[in-house]
């Protein structure tokens, strides 16, 4: 307020009248803070100077003349320069924005809509339409992904400074009451969460209840083992009613291997008795070409979670890009970061979205030295171990029987399950 006083002195001439030609790009946002005037954070001299006295109106009729005029650009060099250093040395939000920012309380967003989300984002200190649309187009258009999102991916892929965006996390998680919870607060959350059932009664009590959202679920065997299969049944189960075991939403489908068939849908929501071009119409697609297009399918999902009900993402499969194209040990590495890197991005969406499931399918290799016991092993190594929640090992058993055995689960004890898959979909032995 005193450096806006300030400045109004400084650039006041004899007759009155604020000069504001003469005022700094600093002193100018500070003007038009204090006239509640939202000014974008990139704005330049000539454009702030527009927006004050299109405000002011008649106080500026006499300067009016050349405010109508066009913005015009930069013709020296030099004087272009000058201007971005001038933008770059001052923050985009200042730090007092910050000190009315107080804490709402521990908020559950995940069944606001999507105009209440990108609201709330507005609503943070020195977010003008400039810095939300950057935020929006980058996929972060709720408190929840600004809070959750490491600031380097913030900054990388909406273009905002390390400052700003520091200051949006703070807010976002002020706003969101982020911090220590009592055990008690998460087991009645834990309590609450919403399952899709396989079609199978005993996978389901294997897992009690069916495929749980808030975790990455993984389901990895040899091939003709059902992992696809499974895929298309839960694209179509996820749209039952949730007394019938869904979650009324719709699954966006990311198909690396090309194995993604309408025809079984089809024939899953007939046996359901389901209209099939509805149940079509509420997946969404996307074939992933290679590991960079893969990885950009799943960052460009997050504007899609809200604006379509997505409840279920699938992967299908997660590593079998990353396997073609990182070829032996000196592409070992770079092929696990990225593979660290995506796997982040899946647990990241349903940290954001918790009435959301993710279900990845993985490939299997064989090791050669075990001459006792199954040879046969998952592929991604320890980082894909980590980063899923709950790993699915799945092996072919007589006829069309499968056999589902939990390998891996943080609250549940190992187990078999044992399901068919015919042209109905998944179903009983």
């Amino acid at each position: 307020m005193a450096k806006a006083v300030e400045a109004k002195n400084n650039g006041e001439s004899e007759n009155g009248i604020i000069d504001l030609d003469s005022m700094t790009v600093k002193d100018l946002k500070s003007y038009a803070t204090e006239r509640d005037i939202d000014v974008p954070s990139k704005a330049r001299k000539k454009d702030i100077i527009k927006l004050i006295k299109e405000n002011e109106g008649s106080e500026s009729e006499d300067q009016s003349a050349n405010s109508d005029s066009e913005i015009e650009e930069y013709n020296d060099e030099q004087e272009l320069i000058e201007a971005f250093n001038d933008l770059e040395n001052e923050d985009e939000i200042e730090d007092s924005d910050f000190e009315d920012v107080e804490s709402d309380g521990i908020q559950d967003t995940s069944t606001n809509s999507l105009d209440d989300c990108i609201k709330a984002v507005k609503s943070l200190p020195g977010v003008g339409e400039a810095t939300l649309n950057k935020l929006i187009k980058a996929g972060f258009n709720s408190l929840e992904a600004i809070a959750y999102t490491p600031p380097k991916i913030i900054q990388e892929d909406s273009g905002l400074g390390e400052k700003s965006t520091a200051k949006l996390i703070k807010a976002s998680m002020q706003k969101l009451g982020i911090g220590f919870k009592s055990g008690e607060e998460i087991w009645e959350h834990r309590k609450n969460i919403a399952r899709i059932t396989t079609n199978n009664k005993e996978f389901d009590d294997l897992l009690l209840g069916g495929i749980e959202t808030g975790s990455i679920t993984e389901f990895y065997g040899e091939f003709r083992t059902g992992k696809t299969q499974i895929m298309h049944q839960l694209c179509v189960n996820v749209q039952l009613p949730k007394e019938q075991g869904g979650l009324e939403g719709n699954a966006l489908y990311i198909d690396t291997e090309g194995t993604f068939r309408p025809e079984r849908i089809i024939q899953m929501s007939e046996a359901l008795d389901l209209d099939y071009k509805k149940v079509l119409k509420n997946i969404v697609f996307g074939r992933a070409y290679n590991s960079d297009h893969q990885i950009l399918l799943v960052k460009d999902s997050a504007n899609l979670i809200k604006e379509k009900n997505i409840k279920l993402i699938i992967v299908d499969s997660l590593i079998g890009h990353f396997r073609s194209e990182y070829i032996g040990r000196g592409t070992l590495a770079n092929r696990q970061q990225l593979l660290n890197q995506h796997l982040h991005d899946l647990q990241r969406l349903t940290d954001i979205h918790p009435d959301l499931a993710v279900c990845v399918t993985n490939q299997v290799s064989s090791k050669p030295d075990v001459f006792y016991g199954n040879p046969t092993t998952h592929t991604g190594g320890h980082i894909v171990a980590h980063a899923t929640t709950i790993r699915i090992f799945l092996r072919k058993g007589k006829g069309e029987q499968r056999i589902a055995k939990i390998v891996d689960a943080p609250h549940l004890p190992e187990g078999d399950a044992v399901f068919t898959v015919t042209e109905a979909g998944i179903g009983e032995p």
